[in-house]
């Protein structure tokens, strides 16, 4: 049996050792243990849209390593393990994925890119990926094609491709404008694609006036452009003679359009003193050389134009009396020599011969001498007293008397004699027209005046 003692002792002995233990946890600090850092754990992102100086790319942080992650981007360069002591963008902070834009490349070189993360503890790499850039696109090379076909509307170029720069042509043709230099925010058009040659027409232009053209050609590497040419558009009422460029004028009388200006073809010229009915001979009026570019620089050229004996006038075709005559001759493309019932229908739209000269005449006295009688030029033909070349070998009359051929021969029936043909006169004493034979020897050099086909 326990006594009363015993069991009291009992009781301290358990408080005490309570007592202990609680202070034993009360005084003793728990400690944890603390997780390690590192530096970030990331991937490179694939690489894509790359050009000539530009691609795209990015990475992926899965692990910051226990720490904030306060730089990231790629890093690259011609090595095989770049730096962020390389070229290098700069794309945020944090963890997870990012985009990268890489610039400043150079065409056709092999760069290698590694995303990267700066984190307290250092930076960390992805993996290394090749890129190679694109060759450079210029923009292609071309010229600028001669401008022909010119109108008082209209006219034609065209350019040739020789280099398209590396890329596809996508756009060709040729701009114009009043100014120097035009570019494509300016007139153009739009002529297919491709190197090579090609034709352009422009249109919806301004009579006599000066215009700049260039061609041009456009890829992906942008616009090059051809060298600038330049044209004046024809006055109204005029063409171009396509063998020498010589701009006349023309009118329309009645049913019928006449060249309002004298015919300058000039293929050769010779002297007064050599005189044909088998070969053509060409002159100008006071001109006695064989020189065709001296020929042309006399003011006799530039304002009367060229006589030429009936052998050149017909130029190797049959003389008609029909109308319209049919024939060619000496004249450009589209027009024809007239013969003597076309003058006579010209004659008759001007109130006949007795005052059609008048009407027919240049007014006032510039080039024709006093008094000019009757001229009014009302029809607008404007005819002038350029002279001939007679059978004697001499130049006579400029001033006083304009001559023109018609594609009418005599006939031995008519006249006895195949020496003539019939002629157009007009005189500055003179209001009337007088188209007969009487003079007009095939060997003479007389004036052309055409009419359209």
């Amino acid at each position: 049996m326990k006594t009363k003692a015993s069991i009291l002792i009992y009781a301290l002995t358990i408080m005490l050792l309570m007592f202990a233990n609680s202070c034993s946890k009360d005084d003793t600090p728990i400690i944890e243990k603390e997780t390690p850092k590192s530096i970030p754990v990331l991937t490179t992102a694939d690489i894509k849209d790359i050009t000539e100086t530009t691609a795209n790319t990015g990475g992926n942080i899965t692990n910051d390593g226990g720490a904030a992650v306060t730089a990231r981007g790629v890093c690259w360069g011609t090595n095989q393990t770049p730096t962020i002591n390389d070229n290098k963008t700069s794309d945020g902070n944090g963890k997870g994925s990012f985009i990268s834009n890489i610039t400043n490349l150079t065409p056709n070189t092999t760069y290698y890119v590694r995303a990267y993360a700066t984190n307290s503890e250092g930076t960390g790499y992805g993996n290394a990926i090749s890129l190679t850039t694109n060759e450079k696109i210029n923009a292609p090379t071309l010229s600028t094609a001669e401008i022909t076909e010119v109108t008082e509307v209209s006219a034609v170029s065209g350019g040739n491709i020789t280099d398209d720069g590396g890329a596809t042509v996508s756009a060709r043709g040729v701009c114009w404008s009043t100014e120097d230099n035009p570019t494509i925010e300016d007139n153009k058009t739009t002529d297919g694609t491709g190197a090579g040659t090609f034709s352009s027409t422009l249109s919806n232009l301004k009579s006599e006036t000066t215009y700049y053209v260039r061609s041009y050609a456009t890829n992906s590497g942008g616009t090059g452009y051809g060298s600038t040419m330049t044209f004046t558009t024809l006055p109204d009422n005029s063409f171009v003679d396509k063998r020498d460029n010589n701009i006349y004028k023309f009118v329309t009388i009645g049913k019928q359009t006449w060249m309002a200006e004298n015919l300058k073809y000039l293929p050769s010229v010779v002297g007064p003193e050599k005189l044909s009915t088998t070969e053509a001979h060409y002159y100008v009026y006071d001109y006695k050389g064989t020189n065709v570019t001296e020929a042309k620089a006399t003011e006799n050229y530039k304002i009367y134009g060229v006589l030429y004996n009936w052998t050149a006038a017909m130029a190797g075709e049959e003389d008609s009396p029909y109308n319209p005559s049919g024939v060619q001759g000496i004249c450009p493309d589209g027009w024809h020599l007239p013969s003597e019932a076309e003058w006579n229908e010209l004659s008759n739209n001007l109130g006949k011969a007795d005052v059609a000269g008048g009407k027919l005449k240049e007014a006032g006295t510039n080039h024709w001498l006093s008094p000019n009688k009757g001229a009014t030029n009302e029809s607008g033909f404007t005819a002038l007293p350029g002279g001939h070349l007679e059978d004697d070998g001499q130049f006579w009359y400029i001033g006083e008397i304009g001559l023109w051929w018609t594609a009418t021969q005599i006939s031995v029936a008519h006249e006895g004699t195949t020496h003539n043909a019939w002629g157009v006169n007009l005189h500055n004493t003179k209001e009337s027209i007088r188209i007969d034979f009487r003079s007009t020897y095939l060997v003479d050099g007389k004036s052309i005046r055409c009419v359209r086909d």
